[in-house]
């Protein structure tokens, strides 16, 4: 029992999956940031070129 206790604590794999977990989630919400910030100038591009093409 006292093996298993210390293999237990000495195990880092469980923190290893939660910092992958946490920089997936960062560059998930650096990613989302910028569609959200450059998706209205690119929305606004599509349509002044729809606009140009409709004359």
């Amino acid at each position: 029992m006292k093996a298993l206790l210390s293999r237990f604590a000495n195990d880092n794999s469980g923190a290893t999956a939660i910092e992958y977990g946490l920089i997936a989630a960062g560059i998930a919400a650096v990613i989302i940031l910028a569609v959200n910030t450059l998706g209205g100038s690119v929305n606004t591009a599509f349509q002044t070129v729809n606009t140009n093409m409709a004359r």
